[in-house]
């Protein structure tokens, strides 16, 4: 996990993924991007890509949610506007991303996906957990929340 001085977070921009240091305080004001001067959060999934992907997942100090779908998948689209809701529940304090299957198959083999909609929570790089199946916005709230308590 990075690490930033002053009790600082490392934030992602979710435009163009620099990182940027966020004073933990100020986390939930949000912040802007000090490359790009986009905003940090939208209350919107990030489009994941195998640009971007590696430095969302490890490089922040805030949890990933990434929702692993395919346009194809009926539960996928239905499930689709359940996450974006949900994105604007679990903002600053998680990070949610849409990464599809199909566009990045070495991802998805990567993590093991073999049935989709599927659901993986990192923090710091490392799965920490995993949900199949497509879920309402609340139980994802739910779900996401749960699974990041530190153990």
């Amino acid at each position: 996990m990075a690490t930033a001085p002053n009790d600082a977070l490392i934030v992602l921009c979710r435009a163009c993924a620099t990182a940027n240091r966020l004073p933990r305080e100020r986390l939930a004001k949000g912040g802007i991007c000090g490359r790009c001067k986009r905003p940090l959060f939208s209350g919107e999934p990030v489009k994941l890509t195998a640009d971007n992907f590696d430095a969302h997942a490890a490089r922040s100090d805030i949890p990933l949610l990434v929702d692993f779908w395919a346009s194809w998948c009926g539960p996928c689209r239905q499930m689709a506007p359940a996450f974006s809701a949900a994105a604007g529940q679990l903002e600053p304090y998680m990070r949610l991303g849409k990464l599809d299957t199909e566009a990045h198959q070495a991802i998805a083999g990567r993590y093991g996906i073999r049935s989709i909609p599927t659901m993986i929570l990192f923090r710091g790089g490392r799965e920490i957990a995993r949900q199949s199946g497509a879920m309402p916005q609340q139980a994802i709230v739910a779900w996401a929340r749960e699974a990041a308590r530190p153990a």
